[in-house]
Parts: C-alpha cells; sequence; structure tokens
C-alpha cells in the first residue's frame, strides 16, 4: 500500500511497500557484484590468470563455475520472489538469505587475494545485504 505524505517542504513522499525496496536492494546488491567482478578484470595480470584458470588464487573448475552461477542467481530471483511471495514467507526467505550472504560475504575474506577495491565493493556489499536483512526483519505487522 503506496501512500502519500506531505513534507514541509511541499514536496511529495511516497511510502514505498516493503516488498518493493526489498526487490530494490536485490537489484542494487547484483549491480554491485557486477560491477565488481567487472572492475576485477581492470587489474594488471588478472585477464592472463583467468586465462590460465586462476581468479583470487582460486582454481576456476567447472564445479566452481556452477556453484558461482548458483549464488550469483540468488539475487536475480530474489528481484521476483520479494514481489511475488506471501509476506510472511517473503520476510524470512530474504532473512535466510541475507544472513547467509553476510556469512558467505565473510569468508571471502579467508580465501583468494585481498586489494582495497575488494574490500571497497565489500563494504558496499554488506551495506546492502544489512539494509535486506534490517528491512525484513523490520517488516511492519500490517502488510504482513
Amino acid at each position: 500500500m503506496n501512500t502519500v505524505k506531505k513534507t514541509t517542504s511541499g514536496l511529495e513522499d511516497i511510502k514505498i511497500n516493503v516488498k518493493i525496496t526489498l526487490s530494490a536492494l536485490w537489484v542494487t546488491l547484483m549491480l554491485v557484484y557486477i560491477y565488481a567482478d567487472i572492475l576485477g578484470f581492470y587489474s594488471p595480470g588478472i585477464i592472463e590468470k583467468v586465462m590460465l584458470g586462476e581468479i583470487g588464487g582460486i582454481q576456476i573448475t567447472e564445479g566452481f563455475l556452477v556453484l558461482m552461477a548458483g549464488w550469483m542467481a540468488i539475487p536475480s530471483i530474489m528481484v521476483f520472489l520479494s514481489l511475488v511471495l506471501k509476506a510472511n514467507i517473503n520476510r524470512w526467505v530474504n532473512i535466510l538469505l541475507a544472513v547467509v550472504s553476510i556469512v558467505v560475504l565473510g569468508a571471502t575474506f579467508f580465501v583468494g587475494e585481498l586489494s582495497a577495491r575488494y574490500t571497497l565493493h565489500a563494504m558496499v556489499e554488506g551495506v546492502f545485504i544489512a539494509l535486506i536483512l534490517w528491512y525484513a526483519w523490520r517488516w511492519p505487522k500490517q502488510q504482513r
């Protein structure tokens, strides 16, 4: 339910449904993931390492690629599911996936090579994952 609220500046301020907010956060997280990967290819020597079957000190195998494809599909799927799932299930799916995402993000600091660029992207990803968790956790009762 969207409601219009008048502000002191006279500008319209529309209250956005939590489902739309969560969907938008998943889109944003996905874009940060994509930009992090694309910008990573600009680092000297990275393309050569990828061509030799290694990325960030990790061997690129079919299993690794399948695992990463599955993991990266989650935000894409959540863009849709955040809009269509019933509120109570939606809330818990978002909370669960946000918690798992925080754990996985934390684990990436112990695997592969770290750089200032990766650390910055990871911090931004962490903020968006935390926002997903926050909005799902604080989902208003009347919207559930």
